[in-house]
């Protein structure tokens, strides 16, 4: 519950979002804020259950809860083709694949509905999937392919493995032409109505952050560096290959995604991108 002049925020633990967060708690100075860092499935559900009243969240959980939250402008993880950290293993081909057994990720509605748009409406694939721990060898004993996102992802793709790899963000790029959002900044509506003043304080904090490490990603990639091993020019690449802005670009992805996955019934309502800004809450039409 948010009390006076006090927001609970959710921070993403994948490496992707640090550019946002990397500067946050000097940007944010004398307000009064707690971070909470999760993976994406428990930041989406402490969001929809009232126990964060903002966070980084799933793409696919801001449109489940759309009618309840707004956007924060200006703040997303996206990519124009290849994301790096959102991959499928796989051990047969393809074309054996769409119709094959698919391990998933637990951590991220957004990649696992994003995969079966893939499979289903681009691939004409109907593939059975079963939830599992991010393990990549025990995903693949009983599986053809296999979902890892984030720093597991990153990790795996880093190993020797004899399997083929599809790079979600590219696949998306590759069928629609489009770039892909993979989380957005939401906030729960009635925080903006009632802590405006605070909530816009937040929003600088975060564009001040990003800012600051997109002029200079030498301490991100340090720290990526140290907590989860790599080289520094793999995490340059990594992290300038990320978009970090949520624009014209952004939305049209990300409305796209939301077209597909209702006309395949991955998502049950139509879902508009409300983005706030200053007090004013935007509806970006398509």
């Amino acid at each position: 519950m948010t009390h006076t002049n006090y927001l609970r925020i959710g921070r993403i633990e994948y490496t992707n979002a640090w550019p946002v967060f990397y500067h946050f708690a000097d940007e944010i100075r004398n307000q009064q804020v707690e971070l909470i860092s999760k993976v994406p499935s428990e930041l989406n559900r402490s969001l929809s259950e009232g126990r964060l009243d903002m966070s980084a969240v799933s793409s696919y959980a801001y449109g489940e809860g759309s009618s309840s939250y707004v956007l924060l402008p200006d703040l997303s993880v996206s990519s124009f083709g290849a994301v790096g950290s959102i991959l499928l293993f796989m051990k047969k081909p393809l074309e054996e694949i769409r119709n094959g057994k698919i391990a998933l990720t637990t951590a991220s509605a957004t990649s696992v509905n994003l995969l079966k748009i893939v499979m289903q409406k681009f691939l004409g694939g109907s593939p059975s999937y079963v939830s599992a721990a991010p393990d990549l060898e025990q995903m693949l004993k009983e599986n053809d392919a296999a979902l890892l996102i984030g720093d597991d992802a990153i990790r795996a793709s880093w190993a020797e493995l004899p399997y083929e790899v599809m790079d979600l963000g590219q696949a998306w790029r590759d069928f629609t032409g489009e770039g892909m959002t993979f989380a957005v900044w939401a906030v729960r509506e009635a925080v903006t109505s009632r802590y405006p003043e605070l909530v816009r304080g937040v929003n600088e904090a975060f564009q001040r952050s990003k800012e600051r490490s997109m002029k200079d990603l030498s301490p991100v990639i340090e720290e990526a560096m140290k907590r989860i091993g790599g080289t520094a020019s793999y995490w340059r690449s990594y992290f300038t290959g990320l978009q970090y802005d949520f624009g014209q670009s952004q939305w049209n992805g990300l409305q796209l995604y939301f077209r597909y996955a209702k006309e395949l019934g991955l998502m049950n309502q139509d879902v508009h991108l409300r983005i706030w800004t200053d007090n004013t809450v935007v509806q970006v039409n398509s």
